[in-house]
């Protein structure tokens, strides 16, 4: 009880001000997690705002056109959360009448519902000891204790896990839970943590060893694969463009992009217009083709860099896949094709 103590009288002193703690309702704090799965709050926060603003409840969300939610989650990224997020909705509003499982085990069967989401809504909402772990909670615990098992191996997952639970105040699990994660978040720090002034320095292992900069441990992570992307900006008489919306497993499902063509290297302009691909594009229409950025963009996910080249087309033909100009800013875009569009768009059509 000594830690959870210790932990609990730092964050009374030192948390954040955050629109998700004034409440217990579990479709806010379901919301204000989902997006900050891999996310600082500072970047998250004005989304949750938007969404509150447009959905102030599962019903709303639930009744919203896919387009729009993923409009409103451009710029967030893994927009499989997004999906996952719109889907979990409407299976609450329309299946289970708004009501948003009470249990930890209830809260798993939903869609992008995981341990870590599934214990804060349990302990927040409805105070059940839970405890989560996340990467705040993996570096202070592996610091404090000197527990060198990789966070993102299987052994360790479960060690971390009977850790965080075995110190869980029971009594009052959901300001033990914010705690710990507030402590990772703002004192804790990956780099240049807070050592001289932490509660926990006098037993810190880490602290004692001097391995603060080593823990926690990480297995390697996969090999990064690089891509080619080549988009084609169609421009069809200076009024329309050609968008698509991916489908599959892959990146960005559901978003629209330009046309695509993917090389296994850069390619240079007598290159591209070879390709069957490019050829089936454009239909034997007459044309005229200009590299709109003469150094790849280089877009970097989590296991692939994509490196992306614009190509302006310009043709009389192929009004029938057509989109206005005046238009293509109310699709949702991956953020490569947004920042595209912010810079290559006049003024009025933003």
């Amino acid at each position: 009880m000594v830690f959870s103590k210790r932990l609990t009288l730092w964050y009374l002193h030192n948390k954040r001000d955050l629109p998700w703690r004034k409440t217990h309702e579990p479709y806010q704090i379901w919301l204000s997690e989902i997006m900050l799965q891999q996310t600082r709050i500072e970047q998250g926060l004005p989304y949750y705002y938007k969404f509150i603003e447009a959905y102030p409840s599962v019903f709303d969300l639930a009744n919203a056109p896919a387009d729009e939610v993923l409009k409103l989650w451009q710029g967030l990224g893994y927009y499989s959360r997004a999906r996952n997020l719109h889907e979990t909705a409407k299976y609450v509003a329309f299946e289970l009448d708004g009501k948003f499982p009470d249990t930890y085990k209830g809260l798993l069967k939903l869609k992008g519902v995981g341990d870590y989401t599934a214990s804060a809504i349990a302990s927040i909402c409805y105070n059940e000891p839970v405890a989560v772990v996340d990467g705040n909670v993996y570096r202070v615990l592996s610091r404090i204790f000197g527990i060198d098992t990789p966070i993102n191996s299987t052994p360790g997952i479960k060690e971390f896990k009977a850790l965080a639970q075995e110190l869980l105040d029971k009594d009052d699990p959901a300001t033990f839970n914010q705690a710990i994660m507030e402590f990772g978040a703002l004192h804790c720090k990956p780099q240049n943590p807070y050592c001289e002034t932490c509660p926990f320095n006098e037993k810190c292992l880490a602290l004692k060893d001097q391995r603060i900069k080593e823990l926690p441990i990480k297995l390697k992570k996969t090999k990064i694969k690089k891509r080619y992307f080549n988009y084609l900006v169609f421009d069809l008489d200076n009024e329309n463009t050609i968008l698509e919306q991916r489908t599959g497993k892959g990146i960005w499902n559901g978003l629209y992009q330009f046309p695509l063509i993917e090389t296994e290297k850069l390619s240079a302009e007598n290159e591209l217009v070879q390709l069957d691909s490019f050829k089936e594009l454009i239909q034997e229409q007459k044309y005229s083709l200009e590299l709109y950025n003469e150094e790849p963009v280089v877009h970097k996910l989590s296991h692939q860099h994509l490196y992306t080249l614009f190509w302006l087309v310009n043709t009389q033909g192929l009004q029938e896949r057509s989109v206005s100009l005046e238009e293509v800013m109310n699709y949702p875009v991956p953020v490569l094709i947004g920042n595209f569009l912010n810079e290559y768009l006049p003024d009025d059509y933003k």
